[in-house]
């Protein structure tokens, strides 16, 4: 891009979405980080922190007029409560915002989806996450990148037991884990996000977990 960028940012107060609203304000690319949230984050420079109601959106709010878009929203069926309930947040808000969005003029697109994902799949999950992506692929972004990462390697405040022990052996068996199944960072997930937005031109790709690992940035 020839002009500094404006993003908007959904999911930042998520282990994802942090690394991305942290990365993006340091990035000189960016002018504005436009985050939606539901509780005020922290002030600081180039961040306009708006707190929203997501189930009653503005649709012709001055701020969706961004030039790209990162969403990092996700949950668990645990957490929703329902099949719904998750479906809600995992599919249709980040449809929902990437609709608005682009019909105030938004060019790009990152979503931070899931490995495995496919509309479809017999897996719940991962039938949901496919379909959030199909939907964003249709809407006519220039540019788009849709992440796949495997296991989130953090150490989450919620309780969520099965990934606890899923990093436990993904943290100790590192080097005998394929690249596809090891465990991603946030920080690696959030500068393949902004990479992929920022780009000079816009690109439109699907980027698998491996991928990640191939190009070495976990280890910067």
């Amino acid at each position: 891009m020839t002009r500094d960028m404006r993003l908007i940012l959904v999911g930042a107060s998520g282990e994802v979405g942090r690394a991305v609203l942290a990365q993006a304000l340091a990035d000189r690319r960016v002018a504005e980080v436009v985050a939606l949230t539901r509780r005020p984050l922290p002030a600081a420079k180039k961040l306009t922190n708006i707190v929203v109601d997501f189930d009653r959106l503005t649709e012709d709010a001055q701020w969706w007029a961004v030039d790209a878009v990162v969403c990092t929203l996700g949950t668990t069926l645990r957490a929703a409560g329902s099949r719904e309930a998750f479906a809600a947040v995992d599919r249709d808000l980040p449809l929902r915002i990437a609709r608005l969005a682009r019909a105030a003029g938004a060019t790009r697109f990152g979503l931070n989806s899931s490995l495995g994902a496919d509309a479809g799949s017999g897996n719940f999950y991962l039938r949901t996450k496919g379909e959030a992506e199909d939907a964003i692929r249709q809407l006519g972004y220039p540019g788009y990148v849709i992440l796949r990462p495997s296991l989130i390697d953090v150490d989450r405040s919620e309780s969520r037991p099965g990934e606890r022990l899923g990093l436990v052996f993904a943290r100790g068996l590192a080097p005998l884990i394929p690249r596809r199944w090891r465990a991603v960072t946030p920080e690696v997930i959030a500068r393949a996000l902004l990479d992929g937005v920022l780009a000079a031109k816009p690109v439109s790709r699907v980027v698998e977990s491996e991928a990640l690992h191939a190009n070495g940035a976990e280890d910067s």
